[in-house]
């Protein structure tokens, strides 16, 4: 009888040790993990555009930065939960099918081809590609005056040969691996002008102490989306929601004032604030 006490008894208390490691791995946090907050999400911004994405002593800032928290906040997450990651350009569809990130505010113009692989909600800013000279230059008033001058973009970028192509068939295009790169080269006389979106040249300019301005002759239209993964229209909604929120209390205006000061970055009128229906049918 004893013998078969002591059997039950080691059977029970593997029975109960088998329960405890189950409980342990489903709710961590009552286990005495360290992370004991789940309820977090992922943003991917740029980490490299002032006035736009951009990290600093380890904080974030900028106007995708600014519109990114104020969707969160209307999603439920605190600043505290949410986490920031890099987004480069080359990587951002790849982030959003692998789940790392469960949106991207990254100067993220929404068009057909990038909708083949994710989904988007917005548009938050109609952009337009724009042109950022040297303070005292007055003979480039926009790209037909490029002939002859010297134009700096990002490696892989298609603002230069869009200029190349449709206004200055004699510029000199030079690129370089980031915009900051651009701007010291124009700052040092390297180059006479930058082309990209115009917010993103706002910010350059912004940081070039009055050493750079923006032309203000935008020539092109692009729709800064929110990237989404593949056909969530429900989550569409809710962050068209938020943007149309953000838009109607002067958050959105605010922030494109905080991010732009000084500059004279004002959004194309025609096209801002925009309308933000994107991904809520597909």
């Amino acid at each position: 009888m004893r013998a078969r006490s002591g059997a039950w008894r080691r059977t029970l208390m593997r029975l109960i040790a088998a329960v405890a490691a189950i409980v342990c791995v489903v709710p961590a946090a009552a286990c005495g993990s360290a992370n004991t907050d789940t309820h977090i999400i992922k943003i991917g911004i740029k980490f490299d555009q002032p006035g736009v994405g951009y990290k600093k002593s380890g904080t974030y800032e900028g106007f995708d930065v600014d519109v990114a928290r104020y969707i969160a906040h209307k999603l439920g997450y605190r600043d505290d939960e949410i986490v920031w990651k890099e987004a480069p350009s080359k990587q951002r569809e790849a982030m959003l099918q692998n789940g790392d990130v469960d949106m991207i505010l990254a100067s993220y113009s929404i068009t057909d081809e990038r909708k083949k692989a994710v989904s988007f909600a917005g548009p938050y800013l109609v952009a337009g590609q724009d042109l950022l000279v040297r303070s005292d230059n007055t003979n480039i008033t926009g790209p037909q005056d490029l002939n002859g001058k010297r134009l700096c973009s990002v490696t892989g970028s298609t603002s230069a040969n869009t200029v190349k192509k449709k206004f200055s068939t004699e510029v000199q295009l030079m690129e370089q691996p980031s915009y900051a790169e651009c701007a010291t080269a124009l700052f040092s006389g390297i180059v006479d002008a930058v082309t990209t979106d115009d917010i993103i040249l706002a910010g350059l300019a912004t940081n070039s102490r009055g050493k750079l301005k923006l032309v203000g002759a935008p020539f092109t239209q692009e729709r800064y989306g929110v990237g989404i993964k593949k056909g969530n229209t429900e989550l569409a909604k809710q962050i068209n929601a938020a943007i149309k929120d953000m838009i109607a209390d002067g958050s959105w205006q605010r922030a494109i004032d905080d991010n732009t000061s000084g500059t004279g970055f004002e959004p194309n009128a025609q096209y801002n604030p925009p309308d933000p229906t994107e991904g809520e049918d597909e």
